[in-house]
């Protein structure tokens, strides 16, 4: 599992998305959801290496990459 120590460095998504992690959230609402179906979740996010668009996921499905 991954922690705040990892920020900055590669990890991998369960969807085999390669990875930096730039944020690690604890008690992240979405506000894309509905007011009243927000709920407070872990949430990481990550950003590709090569440049691109942020993605969320929970940070049990995250693994360090060496």
């Amino acid at each position: 599992m991954i922690t705040v120590a990892d920020i900055g460095r590669r990890v991998e998504d369960a969807a085999g998305r390669v990875g930096v992690l730039r944020a690690l959230i604890r008690d992240y609402e979405d506000p894309a959801d509905m007011p009243g179906a927000r709920r407070k979740r872990p949430t990481a996010f990550l950003w590709p290496e090569e440049g691109g668009r942020e993605w969320l996921v929970s940070p049990h499905d995250v693994r360090r990459v060496r």
